[in-house]
Formats: C-alpha cells, structure tokens, sequence
C-alpha cells in the first residue's frame, strides 16, 4: 500500500497564507527550511495538487529561478481537474479527470508505486482527509501570528481524527515541524453525549 502524506505550511494560529507579511514564508526563508525543502523534493515521490495549485506553481516554475525547479520538474505529477486541457506546460504532468474517491484508493493500493506527496491544495487536502485516505501529516508551524488579517485557515472542514506524533524537528531556531501519523476518525457527538 502507497503512503500518502500531506505537508501543510501554517501559522501559529493556523493560517496558511496572508497577513501583512508578503514575502515567500512569510518572511523566515532560511538554510533549514530550504535544506528541508530539498531533501523532500530528493527522494522519490509523486506530487498531488489541485488545478489552482497546479496553474500557480507552473506559472512560479517558468518564470522564475530557484535550484528546485528542475528537481520538481524530473518528478511525475498528478493533478486532479476537469477543467485543464492537455498538453500542459510542466512536465511530467497527468491529469486526473476521475474523482478523488475513486482515483486515490486505486493509485494507493498500487504495490509498486512511488509514495505520494500533496503539495498546496487545500481543497485537496480536505476531500482526502474526509475521505480516510491520509496516512501522514507534517505541519511546518511558522512563528508568527495572522488574527483577523489571515486568509486560508488550513483546518477548516477538516474531520475530527486521533494524530499519534511521530516526530519533531527546529529548523532554523524559529520553525517546528510537527510530524504525525493520522490514527482514527472520531464520531462527533450527539446532544446526549454534550450534556453528560
């Protein structure tokens, strides 16, 4: 079975973008994160995103420069969208026109593929997770707070599940990266329950 893991970028209030602060990570780019960056991107994976996802960072990765761009070009990507018409500029690039709870469970239960990776998407994110396809979280927490001006809160709708911690890592004295395994979906209550 082909783990899939989803990496989220968040505020210490949650958000994953926005605020006053506009520059790419929200300001605390560094060597540990960029060395974080690129030992994800070194190993083997299949990228998973969203046609927005998709069109931003196609659109990132051609008109820019950064030594990354040509590692995560070498790497297959799918993207899940009814809407993009082939051939697509990025290479490497499928598209899935087949919905989410089909199209995953199948590509999971390929033996000999490579593990999958989200890369943005939050709407992605939460159709997986409400769909019980999710084996592992990574939030990197970035120390700065958004409160009223934040955009993109990354939990939301999310379901209530059991995360175990698997691991911890600081990276650049100021970011923490909390790595989970997703246990089991709880039930919400009922009436009778909140009132015991």
């Amino acid at each position: 079975m082909r783990e899939l893991s989803v990496d989220m970028f968040s505020t210490v209030d949650g958000y994953g973008g926005g605020g006053p602060q506009s520059a790419p990570y929200w300001g605390y780019g560094a060597p540990g994160l960029y060395d974080w960056v690129n030992q994800q991107l070194a190993q083997d994976h299949v990228m998973l995103m969203g046609a927005t996802t998709y069109r931003e960072m196609s659109e990132i990765v051609a008109t820019d420069a950064d030594p990354s761009f040509d590692r995560m070009a070498e790497l297959p990507k799918l993207v899940f969208s009814k809407t993009l018409i082939p051939p697509l500029s990025w290479a490497n690039t499928t598209i899935i026109e087949e919905p989410v709870e089909t199209a995953v469970p199948a590509l999971k239960a390929m033996d000999d593929g490579l593990p999958m990776r989200t890369i943005g998407s939050p709407s992605l994110i939460r159709s997986l997770f409400q769909l019980d396809l999710v084996d592992r979280l990574r939030i990197m927490v970035f120390p700065t707070i958004h409160g009223t001006s934040g955009e993109g809160p990354v939990f939301t709708d999310l379901p209530d599940v059991t995360l175990d911690l698997v691991g911890t890592t600081v990276l650049d004295d100021r970011l923490v990266l909390l790595d989970y395994r997703v246990g089991e979906r709880l039930e919400p209550r009922t009436d009778d329950q909140a009132g015991q």
